[in-house]
């Protein structure tokens, strides 16, 4: 069956000086969301500046030449605004949502900080500090902190670029000086580099001018090389564990590489739509052989990259499985398990109307997804960024209607033991 996509109006532009521009005006909303896209994440950061992608997101909040340290905070949330920034592996965003009315306060403000953020040894130092928190917080002092996104690449991965801990080490970031700081501003944030997606209530001609006004004389920097990710599969299981004496429960967590998501999306399709299969609801198998039947664990879940963005990612990439078990579980037997339905669906293949099921929950997903202006321009920046295709999310639902039982299956048969790369978590210091 078809399957009915929205219309999207959107026009793409590049500034002379090298910013890639998208408009994706909508009418039925009051309000207009911008967001700044750019090329640098925890994968492009330099060996001795591990965390400095997510430490630049903070300092590009702390003010600019022009406007004094939390004048941004005041400027949006005094429009009826709200704003944000984050970081992945593969780029930093920058974003608010404000009334329409106010679109060009939040244009001259990313602008403002993308000409020239306020780099001082008074931020530095005080936004190094701010991040250990945040390390503190989320992964140091939080069971399961971490896990599995920071703990599974080193495992799977051997190449700086993909194993590191991209949260950053304290030695690192303390060592980290305003020198580096302006070099890692001039080499990544090039106007080249970035993308400006606006989306919402707004008159196309006009916030064409608009941008031309604020962003024009950004100075004109060509995107930096991207360095190679690039690294060979694996060819033996690897397994590694470490205690996390904040757990009090068993896990793991599992990984196998996919193919390219960018230059071999076709085949990188299938893997998506087998990690919905395998653990996507009440329903799905491994939920009802690991967690309902068999009771060996208590919950998993599945997905492919890192940090769950199956459409925002470069190679190399994962389709990864996790699962808590309870006290006294056994990682060995859920693996076993894991193994038999996967070559199930390998070997004998999907019930009838489970893909069917399986992409029309997908496809209502992305759709959901895509229904703020917010979402709409941040994928749209996205997309453009890595791909070239900033409509992609509104051709998923048809893409992923083309996937194939046989498509997935043959990508059920590739997660072999061989393959695998598995961290185990030992919770209570070793206590089970």
């Amino acid at each position: 069956m078809p399957v009915e996509l929205p219309t999207v109006e959107l026009h793409r532009a590049t500034l002379p000086n090298g910013l890639r521009v998208l408009i994706a005006p909508d009418p039925n909303t009051p309000v207009v969301a911008v967001a700044v896209h750019v090329d640098v994440g925890f994968r492009s950061e330099p060996e001795g500046r591990t965390g400095f992608a997510h430490l630049f997101e903070h300092l590009m909040f702390q003010g600019s030449e022009s406007l004094e340290k939390l004048a941004h905070f005041r400027h949006v949330q005094g429009s009826g605004g709200i704003f944000n920034g984050s970081t992945h592996q593969d780029y930093t965003d920058y974003f608010e949502v404000l009334p329409a009315a106010a679109l060009e306060r939040a244009l001259f403000l990313e602008a403002d900080r993308l000409r020239a953020p306020r780099l001082t040894e008074e931020n530095l130092r005080n936004q190094v500090d701010v991040v250990k928190e945040e390390i503190r917080l989320n992964v140091l002092n939080r069971p399961y902190g971490g896990f599995p996104w920071l703990k599974l690449p080193p495992v799977l991965f051997e190449t700086f670029p993909n194993a590191h801990d991209g949260y950053g080490s304290f030695d690192d970031l303390e060592a980290a000086t305003v020198a580096d700081a302006a070099e890692f501003f001039e080499r990544y944030y090039a106007a080249g580099n970035a993308v400006l997606a606006v989306a919402g209530d707004l008159d196309v001609d006009r916030a064409a001018q608009l941008v031309e006004r604020h962003f024009g004389d950004v100075p004109a920097r060509p995107a930096p090389p991207r360095p190679s990710f690039a690294e060979p599969d694996i060819t033996s299981e690897r397994r590694q564990s470490y205690v996390d004496k904040l757990a009090p429960l068993p896990a793991f967590a599992s990984a196998w590489r996919v193919p390219d998501p960018i230059t071999d999306f076709a085949a990188y399709l299938p893997y998506v739509v087998l990690a919905e299969v395998l653990t996507d609801g009440d329903a799905s198998r491994l939920v009802r052989r690991l967690v309902q039947t068999d009771r060996i664990a208590t919950s998993v879940g599945g997905y492919v990259s890192f940090m769950g963005e199956a459409f925002d990612v470069r190679d190399p990439t994962a389709l990864l499985l996790q699962a808590h078990l309870p006290p006294g579980g056994s990682v060995d037997r859920v693996l076993a398990v894991i193994a038999e339905e996967v070559d199930r669906v390998a070997q004998d293949g999907l019930e009838p109307g489970e893909l069917e099921r399986t992409v029309a929950r997908m496809s209502t997903h992305l759709l959901r997804d895509t229904d703020t202006v917010l979402q709409r321009a941040l994928q749209c920046a996205v997309h453009e960024q890595q791909r070239g295709n900033p409509g992609l999310s509104y051709e998923l639902p048809a893409r992923l209607a083309e996937v194939t039982e046989e498509q997935v299956r043959a990508a059920a048969a590739t997660l072999s033991t061989n393959r695998r790369a598995t961290v185990e978590v030992v919770p209570g210091g070793g206590m089970q």
